[in-house]
């Protein structure tokens, strides 16, 4: 760790840069989405477009610029999910000089984790959570309404549900850091289980849209997660202690 104070602007110059990376990165990619803008969408939201053509139905847009404006989003968003090893990665270079030596080993691990948890996330939902959802959706009939999705709409839908997935599987991150860190313990983490299953149900419900399914789908996988992260938190806790006494037992 670099104990050398620096100036205040020099830290906002640095944030500047890392910015700058992470917004121009994101803007390339929603670029090269833009460019064929009609297959990403097809792609990002086939849970619910196809679930539409099975049923016989077609989005529609009401609004002149609808199409338009979803489709630019849609670039957005896949240029968003796209550089998202480029967001980690400048975050964790952000906070790198404040870190001991010891601790920035963990900079490749962690951008590599984080990503593969992140699209791991968003492929459970995209295979897994979404069409259950979209089907329970669909379902809600009744003699006198008809359901008619715009594309708009599903838009929004979706893609809160590829930002609560895909945040949402970081959790394991966020717990071994804090384990690292002295912040928590792992016996504390296990102590607790039983109102941190409670606190995973309640974040599911706010980070997901207002249907059970989707809520569901998210909390379970949520508490399966929170379990893998005590365990990995005992061995790593486990291990650096180790490491600790091997390092202050040997002569200098």
């Amino acid at each position: 760790m670099d104990d050398t104070p620096r100036p205040v602007g020099e830290h906002l110059g640095e944030l500047r840069r890392r910015l700058f990376w992470v917004i121009g990165t994101w803007l390339v990619l929603a670029g090269a989405a833009g460019s064929v803008v009609s297959e990403v969408f097809r792609v990002l939201m086939a849970p619910a477009v196809e679930a539409f053509l099975e049923a016989g139905r077609t989005l529609i847009a009401i609004a002149p610029a609808e199409l338009f404006l979803t489709y630019v989003k849609t670039a957005l968003l896949a240029g968003f999910l796209a550089s998202m090893p480029m967001t980690l990665y400048q975050g964790w270079a952000f906070i790198a000089p404040g870190l001991y030596e010891r601790e920035r080993r963990f900079a490749l691990p962690f951008v590599f984790s984080a990503s593969l948890l992140f699209a791991v996330g968003c492929a459970f939902g995209y295979f897994i959570a979404f069409p259950q959802a979209i089907q329970f959706l669909l379902g809600l009939e009744a003699d006198y309404v008809e359901q008619a999705w715009t594309m708009q709409a599903v838009f929004a839908f979706m893609a809160r549900l590829y930002l609560a997935f895909g945040l949402a599987f970081e959790l394991p991150i966020v717990l071994v850091f804090l384990a690292l860190a002295g912040v928590v313990e792992p016996r504390t983490l296990a102590r607790q289980r039983k109102y941190a299953i409670l606190i995973l149900f309640v974040a599911a419900a706010i980070l997901t849209p207002q249907d059970v399914a989707s809520q569901i789908l998210l909390a379970i996988p949520l508490c399966l997660l929170y379990e893998i992260s005590i365990w990995l938190s005992y061995a790593l806790v486990r291990r650096r202690r180790s490491e600790t006494s091997r390092s202050e037992a040997s002569p200098p």
